[in-house]
Parts: structure tokens; sequence; C-alpha cells
């Protein structure tokens, strides 16, 4: 019931956001503010031509490429950082370094030192987001409890056991904060990494229909990569999420 509640207030946001859209469009009457029926018209003609789909698997295997490597590393790094105070000292200040390195930086460098390549986008949105995941996990392995720690000792749980079921359900909670955090930070750098070097992607479209000032395409892509972010979501990360703090129950 609570889903259904959701489902219809965010279709109610939706419906108001397209009027407010359509009018606004109507009384200007400009063709950098199309309607949403030539969005649409947009749409459909990316998608009949191919264009669309190609562009936004690529735009998605990157996506997945640098995410999962970004979620393995930072998550054993930030891990490290939590148990050893002696690795936070020696690594901590690195990582608030490249925390708050802007990403064009990365990314502009991971280009110039690695070339234009598959690689080198990937290698860049991963650096970017790896620290993110890293602060994210040190704050749960700080936070484990000691208490579960000890019984599991005093029962002999061994490091498998422990592991399974003590660790990882008190860490489940933040990976999935940093599942969340990271996912939208990485579509964002995705689109930049496309823009500035890649020859295909969503990014590498809107830099194309910008340059021709073809905002009607601009806002199909847009709606197109929008229905996917929420697809995602909805059907992965929610769920995930829920799951993820359901032992606290």
């Amino acid at each position: 019931m609570a889903t259904l509640n959701r489902i219809g207030w965010s279709a109610v946001s939706l419906g108001a956001f397209i009027a407010v859209w359509w009018l606004a469009a109507a009384l200007i009457d400009s063709a950098l503010l199309p309607d949403p029926p030539k969005v649409l018209e947009a749409l459909f003609a990316a998608a009949r031509s191919g264009e669309l789909a190609t562009n936004l698997l690529a735009t998605l295997a990157r996506v997945i490429a640098s995410f999962t490597i970004a979620m393995v590393l930072g998550s054993a790094l930030g891990i490290m950082l939590g148990l050893w105070p002696a690795a936070d000292r020696l690594l901590g200040p690195w990582v608030v370094l490249f925390l708050n390195l802007p990403a064009l930086v990365i990314i502009i460098l991971a280009y110039v030192w690695f070339g234009l390549n598959e690689w080198a986008a990937i290698i860049a949105v991963a650096i970017n987001k790896i620290p993110n995941v890293a602060v994210t996990l040190r704050e749960g392995a700080v936070a484990l409890s000691r208490d579960l720690a000890e019984m599991a000792a005093i029962y002999r749980f061994g490091r498998w056991k422990t592991l399974r079921h003590v660790i990882l359900p008190q860490l489940a909670p933040f990976f999935a904060a940093a599942a969340r955090s990271g996912l939208a930070l990485v579509w964002k750098i995705v689109l930049v990494v496309e823009l500035l070097g890649r020859p295909n992607g969503v990014g590498f479209e809107l830099q194309t229909s910008f340059q021709l000032f073809d905002v009607a395409t601009i806002l199909a892509y847009a709606l197109a990569f929008g229905l996917i972010v929420q697809a995602i979501e909805l059907g992965v990360v929610q769920p995930w999420e829920r799951a993820a703090n359901r032992w606290r129950r």
C-alpha cells in the first residue's frame, strides 16, 4: 500500500511538471525550449535509428565497469582503514586529497597519461569514486560492535562464520549507502568522461547535440537516461537497501 501511495504521488508530481513545462514552452514559443511532443519525437527518432540503444548501452557498460572496480577497491580500502588505525593515519590524508580533487583533473590526467581509450575512461571514473566508498566503509568498520566480536570469539565461530554472520551484516547498510551515493556520482562522471574523450555514449551524444543547438535531442537523451536511472533505483538499489537493513529489526 505504501508503495502504491508513493507511486501515485510520483505520478501526480510528474504530471504537474509536464503541465508546467508544456505551458512554459507554449508561452516562450522558442526552439530553445521544445514542448513534450517534440522531445518525444526526437526520442523516437533516435530509437528508430538505433543510436539511442547504442549510446545507452555504451554508457551503461562504462558505469557498470567503473562502479564495480570502485566498490571492490574502495570497500577493501575503507575496511582496512577502519580496522587498523596505523593504516588510517598513513593513507587517510591521501583519501581526503582524492576525495576533494576535482573529477575533471583526474579525467584529463587519465586521458593524457593513458590515451583516449576505454580503459582510461573507466579508470578515471573509478578513481573518482573509490575515496567516497572508502570513507563510508571506514565509518562502518569503526562502528563494528565489539560485543558481537567477543561473542563470536567465545563461541569459536572461526574467521569465515564471523565474517558471514557478524561482520558483513553490520557492514551491509554501509555497503548500500556507498552503492547509492556511488551510483549517482558515477552516472555524472561517466557523462563527463564521454563528453571529453569517447566516440559514443550519452555524454558524446549530448556534446554533439549541444554543438548543433538541438535542445530536443538533449532533452530526449536526458529523459531516456533518467528513466533508466529510476528503473535501477526502484528495481535494484532500494530493494538492496531494504534487505541490507532488515537485520536491524
